[in-house]
């Protein structure tokens, strides 16, 4: 079973940083909601024994059941939208004993779905048969997203398999024509949003985005970003430290709704400071950057496409989370990876990061530099 493995190449820097990012998570969840570190904690041991597991299992054999996992994400997503638990007038949960939200596995099954059809179709990608079917195969699992609602994930992967088709070797032409559409749609769907009456999006997301834009016109909407900014810059350099009891504490005034979830990196800048909040940043980007080295190592096109997309993942999600708490992007419902409260988004990332440990087990060579 075991033939192909090279375990010198077991990337334990990779390891060492996913671990001491749900660390750093776990402390300042404890001080964001004491009630939930305990849950946090068995959710990282829980992922440290997936993530081993899907280490040790060939990803060649996991991508034999790549219809299977599109057939689970579909019937997943439309359960969520017939038995869901409704939560902040969004349905994105199946009770099952454990509170359990379908699109966080969702995204990583795609991945493995699109890394086996990208594969496939390596040859062909250009061709307008093959983006079709892309299109097709893409928008049922975007649509059953936005349908929860839930735009935030929608967007992110849009965006996994956006790098996935480009990685494979998408036409320039066809990605330059794309963005040039893209850029001024954006630039439009804003200007239409901030009229009154506009059907485009749902109330609350129409409400979101005028309150970024105009948060002194919106107070109601826009506090909570108001007050996670307030929460970051009174961190200063060194934070007030977890669990503190300061009078002056947005956190402790209770200011920030949910703040051990979405917001969890605001409760990181007012406790940690500076220091704390670039230490997590600097982790993050370190294991975005390490899968992308396993990627450019890995032995086929299948594994580099796994790789990138666990990388887009966790780079661009992260990227979202942190502009949104920091005032830079409208408010959504993305947690931060590895460091936000949340046992399925926990689970499934070390799932998806264990792959990634495969593919590197299984590389050409040594891993090096990216460039």
């Amino acid at each position: 079973m075991f033939h192909n493995y090279k375990f010198k190449n077991l990337d334990l820097k990779l390891i060492t940083a996913v671990i001491a990012l749900t660390i750093i998570g776990i402390f300042v969840i404890g001080s964001a909601n004491e009630s939930n570190q305990q849950k946090q904690i068995l959710g990282m041991i829980l992922g440290i024994f997936v993530m081993s597991g899907m280490a040790l299992i060939d990803y060649d054999f996991l991508l034999h059941f790549h219809w299977i996992y599109y057939g689970v994400v579909i019937v997943l997503l439309i359960s969520v939208l017939f038995f869901g638990s409704e939560s902040g007038g969004a349905t994105r949960w199946i009770e099952m004993g454990i509170r359990f939200q379908p699109s966080e596995l969702g995204k990583i099954l795609l991945i493995l779905f699109f890394a086996w059809f990208f594969m496939m179709h390596e040859e062909d990608i250009n061709k307008p048969k093959t983006i079709g079917i892309t299109l097709f195969l893409s928008a049922i699992p975007l649509f059953l997203i936005e349908k929860e609602p839930d735009l935030s994930t929608t967007i992110v992967t849009m965006m996994i398999i956006c790098v996935m088709i480009f990685v494979t070797g998408i036409s320039y032409k066809l990605v330059g024509t794309v963005v040039g559409v893209t850029i001024p749609s954006i630039a439009l769907l804003l200007i239409l949003i901030t009229r009154e009456g506009q059907t485009i999006l749902n109330e609350y997301q129409g409400l979101r985005i005028l309150a970024w834009l105009k948060p002194e016109e919106y107070p109601s909407s826009s506090y909570q970003q108001q007050n996670s900014i307030m929460a970051i810059g009174s961190g200063q350099l060194m934070g007030k430290g977890l669990g503190n009891e300061a009078f002056d504490s947005v956190k402790n005034g209770n200011y920030i709704s949910e703040p051990h979830t979405d917001f969890i990196f605001a409760v990181a800048g007012e406790e940690l400071g500076f220091v704390g909040s670039a230490i997590i940043i600097a982790l993050i980007f370190f294991i975005t950057i390490e899968i992308l080295l396993i990627a450019k190592n890995a032995k086929d096109i299948s594994g580099k496409l796994i790789c990138v997309g666990m990388a887009t993942l966790i780079g661009f999600q992260s990227f979202v989370n942190i502009c949104v708490v920091t005032g830079l992007m409208p408010n959504t419902g993305l947690p931060l990876p590895f460091v936000s409260y949340g046992l399925t988004s926990l689970v499934t990332i070390y799932f998806g990061v264990g792959i990634v440990l495969n593919v590197g087990l299984q590389s050409k060579n040594n891993t090096g530099r990216l460039f």
